[in-house]
């Protein structure tokens, strides 16, 4: 007869759990899920964890490359626009002048055929109106018939616009750069204008024009500096850091050599 096996479960070996080292210079902080203890604290920048829009992120990038790398003159003449107060001059003359809306235009086209029924004279409107569109103006410019040309510091890309200063200056007409291109939009019922020109003004203007174009000759036409002024060059905070700390490390060793020689 053969033996009876004995049908008894062996235990099964304890799993041994690997010992983690503690990191004295991180300290595990358990997380409290008190009354208030799983609460973010009121008041925290958390703007560097938000994911920001495309067009948010590329005028970041830009305004950096702008900093870091040698902008050449005829691209860094963009960055210097007219003061407040000169800017606010300038558009509230502009504004003068602004052109009429499709609403505006048929109302007049009506009031002009009825005092024409009636055997009246249409009432007569300003003769000058705030010209748009880069094609129209490079023409007037061209022609010498543009008085007043106002340019966008923000036209994106900006080969549209680098040409313009130069045109304006070998015509001689007087030419400013404002910001930015939505203002100049709004003056011509658009969403953004890259220039606008003015080619006369009324008599009760003409002073006005005379102090704009007196500023404009002086800071952009006559300005021989804004075209050899390059910009950019900007180094950032971690660069500026470690270049500082290498001329201290440069310092202490002359000033080491220097003691060992008995200087």
């Amino acid at each position: 007869m053969a033996p009876s096996k004995k049908s008894g479960s062996k235990k099964a070996p304890a799993k041994s759990t690997p010992k983690v080292s503690k990191d004295p210079v991180f300290p595990s902080r358990p997380r409290s899920l008190r009354i208030g203890g799983d609460v973010r604290p009121q008041g925290r920048d958390l703007s560097r964890f938000v994911k920001w829009p495309r067009y948010v992120r590329l005028q970041r990038q830009r305004t950096i490359l702008y900093q870091r790398l040698k902008v050449p003159p005829v691209i860094n003449q963009f960055t210097q626009t007219l003061s407040k107060n000169e800017a606010a001059s300038a558009f509230k003359l502009l504004n003068n002048y602004r052109p009429l809306t499709a609403a505006a235009r048929k109302q007049k086209a009506k009031e002009a055929a009825a005092a024409k029924a009636a055997g009246k004279d249409a009432p007569a409107g300003s003769q000058y109106q705030v010209k748009f569109g880069l094609k129209h103006i490079t023409t007037l410019v061209e022609e010498k018939k543009a008085k007043f040309v106002a340019i966008a510091c923000d036209v994106d890309p900006i080969e549209l616009v680098v040409w313009l200063p130069a045109l304006c200056r070998q015509m001689e007409v007087p030419f400013v750069i404002v910001k930015d291109k939505a203002r100049l939009g709004a003056l011509v019922h658009q969403k953004t204008a890259a220039a606008v020109a003015i080619t006369g003004v009324e008599k009760g203007d003409e002073k006005a024009l005379s102090n704009l174009t007196s500023v404009a000759m002086e800071k952009y036409n006559n300005n021989v500096d804004l075209v050899r002024q390059w910009g950019g060059g900007k180094m950032g905070l971690k660069t500026e850091a470690k270049l500082l700390k290498r001329a201290k490390q440069v310092e202490a060793e002359a000033a080491k050599l220097a003691k060992s020689k008995g200087l």
